[in-house]
Formats: structure tokens, C-alpha cells, sequence
């Protein structure tokens, strides 16, 4: 797996990966970005992760989950289905996680992005 791309700017209703604008949700799976269906917290199940649960053991550790404007608890549905996938989660608002992410690619981590766009 290659690095995953930077997420260079967000907000507006969307964000600029590697340059590129992409508006709406967006999900980094594999070092490649992709849209993503949930725009609330309340939106979100597990099937929104269905990429991620499909990956090889140990092709990501864990999901940075971006809630939104602020930190929410995802519903238990998710926080269950990807404990017993093996995927650990991390979830903060949009803002930090994005920050986060491009800190934890720097580092070489093996993990998938999902924010909810602000």
C-alpha cells in the first residue's frame, strides 16, 4: 500500500485531496479517495464501511473517522461492526481528523479515513 494522499484543505462542504476538489464525504481506503454517502453522524451504519471490513487482516489498523463540525459518538452498530473486524476506531471532528490524517500517513500507519464533510 502507498502512502494515502494529502488532504490539503476542508471545509466548504467538502475537501482538497492532493490537489483535486471533492466535494461532499469523503473515504480513503488504500491510498485512494473516494466519495462517501453519509453526510451526518446520524447517517452513518455500518454498511458505510463495507470497503474497509472487506480489506486483508491487517491492511489497515484502524478507521479515523472525521463526526462532523464536532466530536460525536458514532452509533454502537458501527463502534460493534468494526470491533469485531478487527478495526480499531478513532473519531474526532472533520477538522482534527483531517489534520491527523495527513500526520499519521507522514508516519506510514496503515489505516482508512472517513470524514463527514463540513
Amino acid at each position: 500500500m502507498r502512502e494515502p494522499p494529502a488532504i490539503d484543505a476542508y471545509g466548504g462542504g467538502g475537501f482538497r485531496v492532493a490537489g483535486v476538489w471533492r466535494p461532499g464525504s469523503l473515504l480513503i481506503v488504500s491510498d485512494t479517495p473516494s466519495d462517501w454517502r453519509p453526510a451526518r453522524i446520524v447517517d452513518l451504519t455500518l454498511a458505510d464501511f463495507a470497503e474497509v471490513v472487506a480489506l486483508e487482516r491487517g491492511a489497515a489498523e484502524f478507521v479515523l473517522l472525521g463526526t462532523g463540525a464536532r466530536q460525536a459518538l458514532p452509533p454502537r452498530a458501527v463502534r460493534d461492526g468494526l470491533a469485531l473486524a478487527g478495526l480499531g476506531l478513532e473519531f474526532m471532528a472533520t477538522e482534527a481528523a483531517a489534520r491527523l490524517h495527513n500526520v499519521l500517513a507522514s508516519q506510514g500507519r496503515r489505516f482508512a479515513t472517513a470524514l463527514i464533510a463540513v
